[in-house]
């Protein structure tokens, strides 16, 4: 994160932490300083512990969770493109069902098409 920041940049800003605050509160501004990031540090630990004692072994499994898949673009792409076989229709199928796996059929390209008059 602080990749960029220098020896030379710390020291020019506890130079201008000296002039701002002064030597008098300086001390004490780096004391109230430091408890607050003890404090921070174990309230980050207890909300691990929590954490690690309410889902357990769950917790591994979530580390290993690939988001990227549940991405509406991904997650579509995979359900309409996915290489499945054409469920074949049940014994009570209704229309619907029965008319989109006659859609999924390949047709022979040399007999004609089928022809419906009453849905014309």
């Amino acid at each position: 994160m602080f990749d960029s920041i220098g020896w030379g940049e710390i020291f020019v800003l506890a130079l201008a932490a000296l002039f701002i605050f002064g030597p008098d509160r300086l001390p004490d501004l780096a004391k109230d300083a430091a408890a607050g990031l003890k404090k921070v540090r174990t309230a980050i630990t207890g909300v691990r512990a929590q954490v690690d004692e309410s889902l357990g072994d769950d917790l591994a499994k979530l580390r290993d969770l690939d988001l990227r898949q549940y991405h509406p673009r991904t997650f579509l792409k995979n359900q309409l493109l996915a290489d499945d076989d054409a469920p074949r229709p049940a014994a009570g199928a209704t229309a619907a069902t029965t008319v989109a796996a006659a859609a999924a059929r390949t047709r022979n390209s040399s007999a004609p098409p089928p022809f419906d008059p009453d849905a014309t």
